[in-house]
């Protein structure tokens, strides 16, 4: 498949596999969505509805412009180790941060191999012609530390994002002008990523200023998405060999 990564130095895919299944007990993955889900980020709704309040409002707000599927490979509840990496693999402390990486890189780069083909599927589209992060919203210089992580792994074009309105208020909402693309991008099918998923503003508004380039499809991958709550009351247990798309028909993305 167009997403399948390099070969990630001298260890074998086996190899790499097995550490990601090694440490699957200590995370809780989406499965598609329930009752308690939302059907766009799977996180926690209220009875009744089928997305969160954030989610409902960017389908109301924005339609059209946002990502055809989000799939969180795990939840990330605060004070988690998953959140501890996710904060530590881009902090200015270099204690942890390597080791962070290293997993974090084994983990996105890992689920991409096996789990590519079903993105594709549920969100209706080609496999990936090109890649992109989700910039810091708040005009971090350089790259983004997730995209310097990840880059030399990715068989993919770059599809590059830019900070448009940086230090804007309200860095979390849905802002159509946050972001824009570097270049145009007739036609392309492109794999979003984002290191953690909280409101979803910032991921979407990304999504967003890729279809203003001329993307037709984006797909969107999370590393961790972020609950105020226990994942126990929400998720299930990881297994590698599941994602939170498989068993799930292609969803409409401005289905109400």
């Amino acid at each position: 498949m167009a997403a399948t990564p390099a070969q990630p130095g001298s260890q074998s895919w086996a190899a790499l596999r097995a550490q990601v299944m090694a440490h699957e007990d200590g995370l809780a993955m989406p499965g598609p969505p329930g009752p308690a889900e939302c059907r766009t980020c799977r996180g926690p709704v209220l009875d009744g509805y089928r997305r969160c309040f954030q989610c409902g409002l960017h389908a109301e707000s924005a339609p059209g412009r946002l990502a055809d599927l989000v799939v969180p490979i795990a939840y990330a509840p605060k004070g988690s180790p998953l959140a501890r990496q996710l904060w530590q693999y881009k902090s200015a402390r270099p204690a942890g941060r390597a080791a962070a990486q290293r997993w974090l890189r084994t983990l996105l780069l890992v689920f991409l191999r096996e789990h590519g083909p079903c993105l594709w599927r549920a969100a209706a589209m080609p496999p990936a012609s090109h890649v992109a992060v989700v910039p810091s919203c708040r005009g971090r210089p350089g790259p983004h530390p997730l995209a310097t992580l990840i880059a030399p792994y990715l068989a993919l074009a770059w599809a590059g994002l830019a900070v448009a309105s940086p230090d804007a208020p309200g860095c979390h909402d849905l802002d159509p002008g946050r972001f824009r693309a570097t270049r145009p991008l007739p036609g392309a099918s492109v794999l979003l990523l984002d290191d953690t998923w909280t409101t979803g503003g910032s991921a979407q508004g990304a999504a967003g200023a890729l279809r203003a380039a001329g993307a037709r499809h984006v797909a969107m991958v999370v590393v961790g998405r972020h609950l105020n709550r226990p994942a126990a009351a929400l998720g299930r247990p990881f297994r590698l060999d599941r994602c939170a798309v498989q068993e799930l028909a292609p969803v409409n993305r401005l289905d109400p």
